[in-house]
């Protein structure tokens, strides 16, 4: 598909070219049956590589012919700077994509964002749950398109190799027994029960999203049963260590993709290139997600996710248009556009889960579709104004953890202390 686009390169360059060009007015033209014609600028990454932006432009612009989109395509290793870069020297593109939570604390605190509580409540608000993620200061200030969440992705070959029932109704500790049963060989040939990605969110996210617990409270001892956990596996050679994973910026996609582990907790997104890899033959992996593990057994399915977005900067030029975007990508049209490409919207609806596992290659299997459907999903990181500011502080943290470099208590500790002084007495 091709499409009018502004290519963004350096920051320098992003600053100056969006200057002139992105957000900025279009001379008025009409359509055929009279009614004005605009053109609406999108900041978002990876056009090309990223199906979902497409998929969603074209259904827009089906329903909306007199609006024309241009999108302002931005590297996706250096969007969120240029972001940040573009919006502090007042470009006036119309709207910016949400990469993550952290990024919209920062936006609303420096009041970035328009309020877009008039488009929220011509929503279905029941069936988009992650509209309430968006607030700030009792208003709301952006619109999911999008809702990932976490589950198990497993290799049902390697299960029923290894005699282990498929892992249903799990708790972190019968995760961990069943990864020990499940790694084999040694060297180049080892096979892992399970990789755990080095994240930090895969570690302390789980802890807070199942104890429902706040990272702007400076007390993190309640990290430290998930950290033992995955210490344990580390020290057991069931999961690669993070030191090794680290340094070889092992990819969880290839881990799985390639037999290499039989097990691994991540995000939705890692469906769509899954469906895109059997498609091309690249992969031959026979999978099934389940939920993800929880703390205790038989209790109901909390995981952790977060919602990606548009907001309609403080300085577009094309409000009006901007907001019926944010609307028609919210509802049941967008849902439907993204769903068509392996995307897992943010409204919810029967209809939308049926049609996400009619896509060609979907597990079938009743536990794939339970663990589509969790209980509760909480945000897997900090949110807020503060949210980059406490979560640069646990990531550092969390790596003298995983390095072993210090006990797990005194980390926990100094974690506390210093998000106590950094950042929220500043």
């Amino acid at each position: 598909m091709k499409r009018k686009l502004i290519a963004v390169g350096t920051v320098a360059a992003a600053a100056l070219v969006l200057a002139g060009c992105a957000g900025t007015s279009t001379p008025a033209s009409t359509a055929s049956d009279g009614s004005a014609k605009s053109t609406l600028t999108i900041a978002l990454w990876d056009l090309q590589k990223t199906p979902e932006f497409n998929a969603l432009i074209s259904a827009f612009e089906k329903a909306n012919p007199n609006i024309t989109v241009q999108p302002v395509d931005i590297p996706s290793v250096n969007y969120e700077d240029k972001i940040t870069t573009m919006l502090a020297g007042g470009d006036s593109t119309d709207i910016i994509t949400v990469k993550n939570l952290t990024d919209f604390g920062g936006y609303v605190k420096k009041q970035q964002f328009q309020k877009v509580d008039d488009v929220v409540k011509e929503l279905p608000a029941d069936k988009i749950p992650a509209l309430q993620q968006y607030t700030y200061q009792g208003s709301t200030y952006a619109t999911p398109y999008r809702q990932d969440f976490h589950v198990l992705y497993y290799n049902k070959d390697l299960f029923q190799k290894a005699g282990v029932p498929d892992p249903e109704n799990l708790t972190w500790d019968e995760f961990a027994a069943d990864a020990q049963k499940l790694t084999t060989g040694s060297d180049a040939d080892k096979v892992y029960g399970a990789y755990i990605h080095t994240w930090n969110s895969m570690v302390q996210g789980y802890a807070a999203v199942q104890q429902n617990k706040s990272y702007d409270k400076p007390d993190y001892s309640w990290m430290a049963d998930q950290y033992k956990v995955t210490l344990d596996m580390q020290k057991a050679g069931s999961i690669m260590d993070w030191a090794t994973a680290n340094s070889q910026k092992t990819s969880y996609q290839n881990m799985f993709e390639t037999g290499k582990a039989a097990m691994v907790p991540m995000g939705s997104w890692l469906i769509a290139p899954l469906l895109a890899d059997k498609k091309a033959g690249t992969t031959n992996v026979n999978w099934g997600i389940a939920p993800i593990p929880q703390l205790k057994s038989g209790s109901k399915i909390t995981t952790m996710g977060g919602p990606t977005g548009f907001g309609i900067n403080k300085n577009a030029k094309n409000t009006a248009a901007a907001k019926k975007f944010l609307a028609f990508a919210s509802g049941p049209e967008g849902a439907k556009a993204v769903v068509g490409v392996g995307i897992v919207p943010a409204y919810h609806g029967a209809d939308i889960t049926k049609a996400y596992f009619a896509l060609p290659g979907m597990p079938q299997d009743s536990l794939s579709k339970k663990a589509f459907a969790p209980d509760t999903i909480r945000p897997d990181g900090p949110t807020g104004p503060d949210a980059a500011a406490i979560g640069g502080v646990l990531n550092q943290e969390h790596q003298l953890i995983m390095t072993g470099s210090k006990p797990v208590s005194d980390v926990l500790t100094e974690m506390a202390s210093r998000v106590k002084n950094e950042v929220l007495q500043q």
